[in-house]
Order: C-alpha cells, then structure tokens, then sequence
C-alpha cells in the first residue's frame, strides 16, 4: 500500500513538472528558437552570399594554383560562380540538411569541420564572456546604489563622471593601456594567451589558477566599458523606487536604511536589469573580439574575423548560428531568473 502510495506521489510529481509554467513556458521559447534560427540562417547565408565574391577569388590570383584545382575546390565546397535564385536556394538547402544532423561543413580557410573549430574555441569565449558578466555587475551595482542613495552629492557626481568616461573610451584603447601595464608589472601579469607554456605539467588546481591568471587582463578590458552603462541604469532605477509610497512608508515605520535600500528597494529595482542580462550576455560574443585580438585569446571572435576577411561561407554561418543561439540562451535565462528575483512575475506575460 506504501509504495502505491509513493508511487502515485512520483507520478504526481511528474505530472506536476511537464504541466507547471515553466516547463510550458521553456517548451513555448524552445518551438519559437526553431523558428527564429530557421529565419536567422536565411538572412545570414543571403547576406554572406549577396556580397561581392567568394573564398576562391584570392586562390585565383595565385599563379601556383591551377584552374583544374579551383574547379575541384568549387566541387568540394559545393560553390558556384553563379548567384541565381535556383542555385543559391539550392545551396543553402544542402547546407540546411546537414546542419540539422550537426555537420555546419567544412571550413574552407581551415580544412576542418567548422562544428570542430567552434567546439575548439567556444569554450575560451564562454569563460571570458562569464567572467566579464560576474566582474561587470560586482562593480556596476554596488556604484549604481551609492550613487542613487548619495544623489547629487560629490560621490555621486565623480562616480557620473567616471561611467561617462569608461563609456566614452574606446575598448582598443582600454585594451592597449592594459598591454603596457601588464609589460611595466612582467611578470606578475601574463601578457596574452590562455594558458602558460608548462600548463599541461601543472595539477587539476594549478591548471584551474593559470587560466584565471591569463584572463584578468582581457576581463577588466571587456569590463571597463561594460560596467558603465549598467551602473547609471541601476542608479536611474534605483532613484525611481526610492521615490514610491511604499519606501516613505517603510522609513515612516522605522526601518533601517539598509533594510529598506537592499530589501524594498533593490529586490523592485533589479528586474530590468536582469531583462539586460540575456542581451549582454550575446552581445559579448562580438564585443570579446578586442580582447581577444589584443591579447592572444583563442576564442570564437578572432575565428568569426578570419572567416569573414577570407569570405568562408560555413564559418561564417556557423559562427553567426552560435551568436543567435546564445542570444536565445542568454534571453530565457533572463526571464527564468527574472521569475526566480520576483515570483509575482508571470512568465505568461513575459514578451
């Protein structure tokens, strides 16, 4: 009879899981995701098409290279010096087929499958773009709230005055001025790469600290312009709740200042900065490039330039396809997060 009973128990569980908001909800965003990125890739591959010539238009200039090769290169890649519709709807369909068995294609600048390029690459991209996101908002909150509480005192003015700046800076700058100070303190700071030259020698730890060593220079670079935006978005909110009813009520029955600024206040204040959340995430995948460029980071922004300088179709779509799947990504987790931050949110309404 027990074990009816737990049995009746997991099978209500269950129930409860794949019929709840958020299993509905994450399946609504998952069928729409299809469709968006069905869209996306045909935007993407007329873009890279329409343009003016095609990856073996550099090989042609090259005397060493016979026309029979570029012949067979056409074959192989599946190119044509044709751009009718019938032809390139044609191509993209072939590509489409293969991509949904997981095969982006063969990199025509690499030689090598472009989901094997990616998988290579991605990983360094990831670790920068979540370290960048952890350090911009330990830095951009805790300057937005002492700005709203201090408004328009010193404080407030200098931190005003310096996220215009580090708005207002461009990011190679940022990045070289790094460089230099990374050089001036050599060797305390690594100056580019991901890892150091013993790394495979080191313990699981050791390893582990090496990374974290090799990307606190291009983290502060992708954070310095980051942050500044966030922080005047946090002070701008900060400074509309503080003036509602509810928070002169609270100070009215004696609250303490902190309880009302970091439990009243903040909790109403965070959800459009969580909303952002998802948008800055993506936006990192293009934003990394210069610190990727300036210091030596394999990731997935130095692969996208190469591809695209060289006009290699597959890298190209399968790069910009990963851009769009981490801003679909990026855009749920912000809205699972943003139900998690305020339960009185339905994901429902959630456009």
């Amino acid at each position: 009879m027990a074990r009816s009973l737990s049995n009746r128990d997991l099978l209500s569980q269950i129930r409860e899981i794949f019929t709840g908001e958020t299993f509905l909800y994450i399946l609504k965003r998952s069928l729409q995701a299809v469709l968006t990125l069905f869209l996306a890739s045909i935007l993407c591959f007329a873009i890279v098409q329409l343009s003016p010539g095609n990856f073996l238009d550099t090989l042609r200039q090259n005397p060493k290279i016979t026309p029979q090769r570029i012949k067979e290169l056409m074959e192989q890649f599946g190119l044509s010096d044709s751009k009718d519709f019938s032809t390139l709807v044609n191509q993209y369909f072939k590509w489409l087929v293969q991509a949904l068995q997981g095969n982006l294609g063969l990199s025509m600048l690499y030689f090598q499958p472009v989901t094997l390029l990616i998988g290579q690459r991605i990983r360094a991209t990831l670790e920068l773009a979540i370290a960048s996101i952890i350090l911009t908002w330990a830095i951009a909150i805790p300057l937005g709230i002492i700005g709203a509480v201090n408004q328009n005192k010193f404080i407030d003015k200098f931190l005003r005055v310096l996220s215009y700046t580090a708005q207002g800076f461009p990011s190679f700058v940022t990045a070289l001025s790094l460089l230099i100070v990374a050089q001036i303190c050599s060797p305390l700071l690594p100056v580019g790469g991901r890892t150091s030259i013993n790394h495979e020698e080191l313990p699981a730890i050791g390893q582990l600290f090496d990374i974290l060593w090799h990307m606190i220079l291009p983290t502060i670079a992708l954070t310095a312009t980051g942050f500044a935006g966030l922080q005047r978005i946090t002070r701008g909110e900060l400074l509309d709740v503080l003036r509602q009813d509810y928070i002169q009520t609270a100070r009215a029955k004696g609250l303490s200042e902190n309880r009302v600024i970091y439990v009243h206040a903040l909790r109403n204040a965070i959800n459009p900065l969580v909303t952002l959340l998802g948008f800055e995430f993506a936006s990192l995948l293009s934003g990394a490039f210069i610190a990727e460029f300036f210091f030596n980071w394999p990731g997935l922004g130095k692969l996208i330039l190469a591809g695209v300088t060289a006009k290699d179709l597959y890298l190209v779509m399968g790069s910009l396809m990963i851009g769009a799947i981490m801003l679909i990504i990026g855009n749920l987790f912000a809205d699972l997060l943003l139900k998690f931050v305020d339960p009185r949110i339905k994901l429902a309404d959630l456009k």
